[in-house]
């Protein structure tokens, strides 16, 4: 099992627009309905066109806790995770959410993978929740 001083060489931080990186794939903070909203779910709609909308549609929606995977379109990324997380505290949930994304990582062989905090923003208390994101998908990673 790797330990979080093994997993720090492949895990780094950045800042900046989710929807120009050339990466397997990019993790969307999406809701309930996967049809785009504020934040970065409509920055990532908005850069992947129409073909986005018309697939997730197609996907009928997603659970709180869970995550669906759509093909990038226009994006650099080739494919987009949808992560549908919690509103409000629930670490559970949370975890759910990134431990369904990393799985579908690890379905479609993706090596490559940029998740912006999930749950927070419109989603509920930002420091609070980007602490409790940040914390779940570090757990979630040491479990793979």
């Amino acid at each position: 099992m790797e330990t979080a001083s093994d997993l720090g060489s492949r895990i780094s931080l950045w800042s900046g627009d989710i929807t120009k990186l050339a990466l397997d794939a990019i993790a969307n903070a999406a809701n309930t309905q996967l049809i785009g909203g504020g934040g970065v779910d409509g920055a990532i709609h908005r850069a992947a066109g129409p073909e986005l909308h018309r697939a997730c549609l197609a996907l009928k929606g997603c659970p709180t806790g869970q995550a669906r995977i759509t093909p990038g379109f226009r994006l650099p990324a080739k494919y987009i995770i949808h992560c549908v997380g919690p509103v409000g505290e629930k670490p559970k949930a949370l975890q759910s959410t990134y431990q369904h994304a990393l799985e579908l990582c690890t379905e479609h062989s993706l090596k490559s993978i940029a998740f912006p905090c999930i749950s927070t923003g419109i989603y509920g208390d930002l420091h609070n929740n980007r602490t409790a994101s940040t914390d779940s998908f570090h757990d979630r990673l040491l479990f793979l």
